[in-house]
């Protein structure tokens, strides 16, 4: 045996090992894949026999403890949430409507106003001067028209003697008219310079509150301005906008047509603390192509003026009230494969999977269109340990498990939520 022989020989003897390692490798790799696929086709044969229910079953000790409520009769309201903004019925820019010196401002920032209530004042000693102006011009051409009118009478009766000429008279009476077109105009010009004076006095024009002051006292005013002096908001009532979709509007304005009164809530951005009560008051004339959406407009007394402009709400506008409705907590209601149920507990405390449809919600309860009838018990707490045909056991509002159905649902579901 020559050395490249030897070395042949001692190359292919670690190779040989090393296909051996990976066989058995490869080996254990199918057994185990295979182990794992007939365990899976196991579970998926065990689901398939109850589908959409859970899988967990009452334990070797014995029912599983549930939380269970009657079914009952009651009127569940019809609503449409939505994000809205606050908006003022009226938003005033007080501005001068004369030109003038500033000399005194009568309100505080933030004040509650009453309409007429003086705000401002301006200078009005130019006014004043204008007026004095106006009216002696008005009483020297009164005058005038007084002594032509007097002319004009005394030659109509010299007329009806033949003493005077008839052009004369005539051009009499011209004159006097036009002594009356001057008096006329004079007394325009004292009514506007009464007017320019009153308006020295700068008042609210509605009523509502004040806001931030944009001119100090001093300033010589204009009415050019484009801020003005301060801008007034009614805050009693106030309205809030906001958009539903269009599917919504005919029942909306169904409604409206017949005369409803829709009630509308005002709720603060997490939607836990109702800022307002209020009505629907109007829906906008077309809908936004962009969104599907129409906007609508509540009104709100805002006695409190807990509610603010541009302030963002939570609006929930109650359309119809589904009255007569078996209604359930939302807590029973399951999902699964089979779609929405409920597990209904039969006489012998023994649960049942119950398809039900179910109807509009409010709150923590919902209606059920069909699949269940009232004075029928379904489990609202412990649903995740039952199966179809699974015993229960009952427990009062305490936690204890009773044997008898004798548990306050209602109190045991309150008592639920408030460990929460």
């Amino acid at each position: 045996m020559n050395d490249l022989d030897r070395r042949e020989q001692r190359y292919d003897q670690p190779l040989s090992r090393a296909a051996r390692t990976s066989g058995r490798w490869r080996r254990v790799i199918w057994i185990a894949a295979a182990v794992l696929l007939v365990a899976g086709v196991i579970a998926w044969i065990a689901t398939r026999q109850h589908p959409g229910v859970p899988s967990g079953r009452s334990g070797p000790t014995g029912p599983a403890t549930v939380l269970a409520a009657t079914a009952e009769t009651g009127a569940i309201a019809i609503t449409v949430n939505a994000l809205g903004t606050v908006t003022p019925l009226k938003t005033v820019t007080v501005k001068a409507q004369i030109a003038g010196r500033l000399m005194q401002i009568f309100f505080t920032e933030g004040q509650m106003v009453q309409k007429d209530d003086l705000l401002a004042q301006i200078d009005p000693r130019p006014y004043q001067y204008a007026l004095a102006q106006a009216q002696g011009q008005l009483a020297r051409d009164q005058a005038t028209l007084r002594s032509a009118e007097l002319d004009l009478n005394r030659y109509q009766i010299l007329l009806k003697q033949d003493s005077i000429a008839k052009q004369q008279v005539d051009q009499q009476d011209a004159l006097v008219r036009q002594y009356g077109g001057t008096v006329q105009a004079d007394q325009a010009t004292v009514d506007n310079a009464k007017l320019n004076l009153d308006y020295t006095r700068i008042t609210a024009p509605i009523a509502g509150r004040v806001g931030l002051r944009q001119v100090d006292e001093g300033n010589y005013v204009q009415v050019t301005d484009a801020n003005g002096i301060v801008v007034l908001t009614q805050l009693q009532p106030i309205t809030a906008l906001f958009s539903v979709p269009q599917d919504q509007l005919p029942k909306i304005m169904e409604r409206l047509r017949s005369g409803a009164t829709l009630p509308v809530a005002a709720y603060d951005r997490s939607r836990t603390t109702l800022l307002a009560n209020g009505t629907l008051l109007t829906a906008d004339n077309v809908i936004d192509t962009t969104t599907g959406t129409v906007r609508l407009r509540a009104r709100f007394d805002n006695a409190d003026q807990s509610l603010y402009p541009n302030q963002f709400v939570n609006v929930q506008l109650t359309i119809d009230v589904m009255r007569d409705a078996t209604v359930i907590p939302t807590a029973a209601v399951q999902r699964g494969a089979p779609g929405t149920f409920v597990y209904a507990i039969k006489p012998d405390d023994t649960v049942a999977v119950r398809p039900v449809q179910l109807g509009p919600s409010e709150g923590e309860r919902v209606a059920v269109q069909s699949g269940l009838n009232v004075g029928e018990r379904v489990v609202v707490d412990g649903a995740d340990k039952l199966r179809d045909g699974a015993k229960i056991s009952l427990r009062d509002s305490t936690g204890a498990a009773s044997g008898a159905p004798q548990a306050d649902s209602q109190q045991g579901l309150r008592r639920r939520r408030d460990s929460q």
